[in-house]
């Protein structure tokens, strides 16, 4: 008899899953995971203590799914650059959280201080992508630094920190908020390794931790960031005096109040990487509570970026305080890799197809921006229209202390953004495939890669999937079960996609949204070695049109060095250019991320009459062998413009009204992360500019055009 194949297209949030994946963890232990990193054959690990609800996606260890082709490139030259060699090039770096002081900004005598944190985001980022890779040198490398925090504190009294060699200290402000980091990097550790002296560390100091955590706001760093390590610690050892603290963090009146008020759309502008790091809390808090209030609060603040700070290339402006939304403001590179992590949780707990999306448009598009090519080295922002150095935007205007060059890290006293860009693809890449709780894997992020781990009850699984997504439209996915087995496997249909298709084995499956959700597609079915499935995103041009206003007034103290101008009302009109999840930008040549070149022709409008296509053209080549996003991309678009005389500065870095569309030309556009210069934010010609109703801040127009 032949398989009955049922497929189901939802929302992850309809479906009624059990809460199979903690059946078995409901007595404290080690979760099942293999030692020295996972692998091929590793199983999906257990949890000791289970959530009041159940997450909907449940995170594989590190190791489990395995970067392949263009993103395998960039991974390893990510490893042969900063990640792999960050600490033969800053004290901060080489030195810090071995207790001997730095001679860095910030740094103490006792080893606290900023250098704390900057190097507490290389070492995560690092030990996860050691594992995501399965290089035991990297692996062995950072285990070298952070086997002495969990031997020091294993080796201490009770009531230590992570901070182990001064004891009975209790860190506050930014030793506190570098704490939270060291945490999760710990946790990460335990993920991969499976070691019980791991998880003995983390419960030693979170069942003794402080509550006093702090505010929640977004005015400061604070150590409420603790929270997800403590948590998971906590799913991993049912320790209940770590709950009893998380709860008492969130139960102050100043956080429970300030948690109701992002509930009804009531959120403050603030540091935008405290901003990402700290929305996401209150979520990760509901799925042990079961308050709705905590994820709707998660939920509105995220809204409220949305609506006020949200740049065309998936991620707020940050300047590190909000900046609004303009063709020169900025973005520090510390946001994405905080945004992704927070998006994650909440993709963990809610299944909803749109958390994907996020993550994917803004690793795909700001996710290569701020690291160099060969990724020797990182910026500290980026901006949507990079012109050249010293005018849009403009360098000394930068209220922060990094700029918007590459350059050796001595150029740079605050050196957060070069130790955060290391987390950027791991938080990516381990999070590609996830595990659900009837016994399913969910392609949640699409890429080439591979994933091992296991589904039904407890079959070994290999997953291959060949693609050149997102610079193609087809993924590949072949299936290899260890022996025949029965399993879901569900698929995340992108929101942009109005057309997908999906095939088993050459077979054409027909697929329609439910009530007009995105979701997933569920596919149950015995599988056999060598199945085999297809997914078609067909991609469409998508035009965004907005204005660029003022800078907020509520952070003007925060933005003193800007030119007061800046905050007075405007409504400069500009268009950005979409297909599929990638933004596409004008691209200006240059000789390095420095440097671009002379003469390069920019001065354009596009010039698109609403809802048609014609003039569009979608251009593709062959992937390179070896990816380092270049400027001769693989894929591009060719569109209608008109060239005008345009000199842009800081106080008008776009023009005040459409553009009359005198002189008309074509201009070819790349993905946004093959250019270091570039025009993203596009001036407009009174004809793309037409049909924009009342003072909508964006007003998205869909072009289908044949290649």
């Amino acid at each position: 008899m032949k398989d009955r194949t049922v497929v189901i297209i939802a929302s992850l949030s309809l479906l009624n899953l059990p809460n199979a994946a903690v059946d078995a963890a409901q007595q404290p232990g080690e979760p099942e995971v293999c030692a020295g990193g996972a692998g091929e054959g590793c199983s999906n690990y257990s949890r000791a203590a289970a959530p009041v609800v159940a997450p909907m996606f449940m995170p594989l260890p590190p190791g489990q799914v395995e970067p392949a082709g263009w993103l395998r490139d960039w991974a390893v030259t990510m490893r042969n650059g900063i990640t792999g060699h960050l600490d033969e090039r800053n004290p901060v770096y080489s030195n810090g959280w071995k207790g001997v002081g730095i001679n860095w900004t910030c740094g103490n005598a006792d080893g606290t201080g900023w250098p704390l944190e900057q190097s507490a985001y290389w070492l995560d980022g690092a030990i996860r992508l050691g594992y995501i890779l399965h290089d035991q040198a990297l692996i062995d490398r950072i285990r070298a630094r952070l086997d002495p925090i969990v031997d020091g504190v294993n080796s201490a009294k009770e009531g230590t920190s992570f901070i182990y060699w001064k004891p009975d200290y209790k860190p506050q402000g930014f030793d506190n908020w570098a704490h939270s980091q060291m945490g999760r990097a710990l946790v990460a550790l335990y993920q991969g390794s499976g070691e019980k002296k791991v998880l003995d560390a983390l419960a030693k100091v979170y069942s003794a931790y402080s509550s006093d955590l702090g505010p929640i706001d977004f005015a400061d760093v604070r150590g409420i960031c603790n929270l997800d390590a403590m948590m998971e610690t906590y799913s991993y050892t049912g320790d209940k005096r770590i709950l009893e603290r998380a709860n008492a963090a969130l139960g102050r009146p100043d956080v429970k109040s300030l948690i109701r008020n992002w509930s009804e759309g009531r959120v403050d502008c603030g540091h935008m990487v405290i901003t990402y790091e700290n929305i996401r809390i209150p979520a990760v808090m509901y799925s042990w509570t079961g308050d709705a209030v905590q994820l709707k609060a998660t939920e509105g603040a995220f809204q409220w970026l949305d609506k006020n700070h949200m740049m065309p290339y998936g991620l707020a402006s940050g300047e590190e305080s909000a900046a609004g939304v303009g063709a020169g403001r900025k973005t520090e590179a510390c946001n994405i890799p905080a945004m992704l992590h927070s998006a994650n949780w909440m993709y963990r707990i809610t299944g909803d197809g749109a958390w994907g999306d996020r993550m994917e448009k803004a690793f795909f598009n700001a996710g290569p921006a701020p690291l160099a090519r060969d990724c020797s080295t990182a910026a500290y922002y980026q901006a949507p229209n990079r012109i050249k150095l010293g005018h849009i935007p403009v360098e000394s205007q930068n209220p922060g202390n990094g700029g918007i060059s590459f350059g050796p890290l001595a150029a740079s006293h605050v050196l957060c953004c070069i130790g955060a860009v290391n987390r950027i693809m791991p938080y990516f890449m381990a999070n590609m495939w996830m595990a659900t709780g009837d016994g399913g894997l969910a392609a949640t992020l699409y890429g080439p890669c591979t994933v091992n781990a296991k589904a039904g009850e407890g079959t070994k699984v290999k997953i291959t999937c060949n693609t050149d997504y997102p610079f193609n439209e087809s993924i590949s996915m072949k299936i290899e079960p260890e022996k025949k087995a029965e399993f879901p496997i569900y698929l995340r249909m992108p929101v942009w996609c109005k057309t997908a298709e999906v095939e088993v084995n050459g077979r054409r499956i027909k697929a329609e949204p439910v009530d007009g959700r995105k979701g997933f597609v569920r596919i149950s079915r015995k599988w056999r070695k060598g199945d085999v499935v297809t997914l078609k995103l067909p991609m469409t041009v998508s035009v965004a049109r907005g204005t660029e206003g003022p800078y907020p007034e509520q952070v003007r103290g925060y933005f003193g060095q800007i030119n007061g101008d800046m905050f007075k009302p405007r409504a400069l009109p500009y268009a950005s250019v979409h297909y599929g999840p990638l933004l596409f930008c004008l691209p200006i040549p240059d000789k390095n991320e420095n440097t671009p070149d002379e003469g390069a022709r920019w001065q354009y409008a596009l010039n698109l009459r609403s809802e048609q296509a014609v003039g569009m053209k979608v251009e593709r080549m062959p992937m390179p062998k070896q990816w380092n996003w270049p400027l001769v991309a693989p894929l591009s678009l060719t569109v209608p413009a008109c060239s005008f005389d345009w000199k842009p500065d800081i106080n008008h870095a776009l023009p005040e009204k459409p553009i009359v569309a005198d002189k008309p030309d074509s201009i070819r556009l790349i993905p946004y992360g093959c250019a270091k210069f570039q025009v993203s934010m596009l001036p407009v010609t009174e004809h793309t500019w037409e049909g924009k109703k009342g003072e909508d801040r964006i007003k998205e127009t869909e072009f289908r055009i044949q290649e």
